[in-house]
């Protein structure tokens, strides 16, 4: 009998139902940010981490796999080998993560494509957008699941946010404003960490270091939210602080499909900021605002009445769609773990409606895909260009 891994009837509207196993997934890439998501995957109760290729020098591999609890036999050391092994197991890895420098996105992502495995990937996708739409094809001819890691689209009042948006309530949107700083930068000698020098070397990380890690966050979020395609950007980049081969701060503005406008700024520089993501949106009705930093409150402004709190909570009023993804309790508070395990959810969800051949509602999931993902290369290399140009218009890709 075939395994399945969805209940045979399937409530679309309600919460995500319970799957028949955890499904095994596989990591690439051993650094800080794989713990991150290994953590929320686990927290989501969908995943268990099976195998992994977490370093390619052989005696750190092994001894992060054993940090990892993996066994022996799953510790790899290069995602080709991982790819090939886990392929060929019957209880081999449903899914992998992979979460390596930018540069090396494209080959490790496409070898499980190719193997037939489920990919979620970090952002950017790729450095390049040949890549990118290398990526789109590959994962086309597979039909495995594509997930991009924009999680901050994971966040239950984002996606309350998105809904208020969608319904009309803001009238005709006439404007968006997103922004992302951070203060981890300001020492001089913050470069010169580890994690950080591969961010800054354009072999690893790509044309761009702030608009690629974080600049790229903010423009699929007002999308993602706005409901609007990014058309055209204005960039100009800046090194503020020590110097340094890539930008660590950047102004751009922004044209959206029906020529809205709008602002993004993105910076490692500025004091006091460390999770700095806002979020504006004002149309001819009235406004939202979203605060990372306050991420359970959303603020609902209609012209000419009083301001509206919304705040994330079970029993609270928010819509069934936003409230599968929330844990707890209003006045218990959640937060980006939360929002990581609601991204390995929705690719859980994916993953096993792919197996089981069952056609969901297209609306069911909003998880961030390849396409996403191609587009938020295209929006660094559209700004690239911009700045390079001393701030001319640029479409996006």
């Amino acid at each position: 009998m075939t395994e399945r891994l969805l209940p045979e009837s399937v409530d679309f509207e309600g919460p995500f139902p319970r799957l028949s196993r955890r499904l095994r997934l596989g990591v690439v890439g051993g650094g800080r940010i794989a713990a991150t998501q290994a953590m929320a995957a686990r927290l989501s109760g969908y995943w268990e981490v099976v195998a992994g290729a977490l370093s390619s020098d052989p005696r750190q591999a092994r001894a992060r796999a054993a940090d990892w609890f993996i066994e022996p036999d799953r510790a790899y050391e290069s995602f080709d080998t991982m790819a090939c092994r886990e392929g060929e197991r019957a209880d081999g890895i449903d899914a992998v993560m992979v979460t390596t420098p930018n540069h090396l996105h494209h080959g490790a992502a496409g070898t499980f494509l190719q193997a037939g495995i489920d990919v979620l990937c970090d952002k950017p996708m790729t450095n390049e957008l040949e890549e990118a739409e290398d990526l789109i094809v590959q994962s086309g001819k597979s039909g495995c699941i594509f997930g991009v890691s924009y999680v901050m689209s994971c966040y239950p009042m984002v996606r309350q946010a998105r809904e208020i948006v969608a319904s009309g309530v803001l009238g005709r949107i006439n404007q968006i404003h997103v922004e992302f700083m951070q203060d981890w930068m300001i020492p001089d000698q913050s470069s010169d960490a580890p994690h950080v020098k591969w961010r800054l070397d354009p072999n690893s990380s790509g044309p761009t270091s702030c608009v690629g890690d974080i600049g790229t966050h903010g423009a699929h979020l007002a999308q993602f939210v706005s409901g609007l395609k990014l058309r055209e950007i204005k960039a100009d980049f800046y090194v503020c602080g020590a110097p340094k081969p890539l930008e660590d701060t950047a102004f751009m503005v922004m044209k959206y499909e029906g020529d809205v406008p709008g602002t993004l700024i993105a910076t490692r520089l500025a004091t006091g900021n460390r999770g700095g993501l806002r979020l504006r949106i004002f149309g001819s009705e009235g406004g939202i605002e979203w605060d990372m930093e306050d991420c359970e409150r959303l603020k609902l402004s209609l012209f000419g009445k009083p301001d509206r709190i919304i705040t994330r909570g079970q029993g609270h009023g928010i819509s069934p769609a936003t409230e599968r993804l929330v844990r707890t309790g209003r006045g218990f508070p959640e937060g980006l773990i939360e929002a990581w395990a609601n991204l390995y959810t929705e690719f859980a969800m994916a993953v096993a409606a792919r197996r089981d051949r069952v056609l969901a509602p297209p609306d069911w999931l909003a998880l961030p895909r390849v396409e996403d993902g191609a587009a938020g290369v295209g929006f660094i290399h559209a700004s690239v260009r911009s700045s390079q140009a001393g701030g001319s218009w640029e479409a996006i890709n």
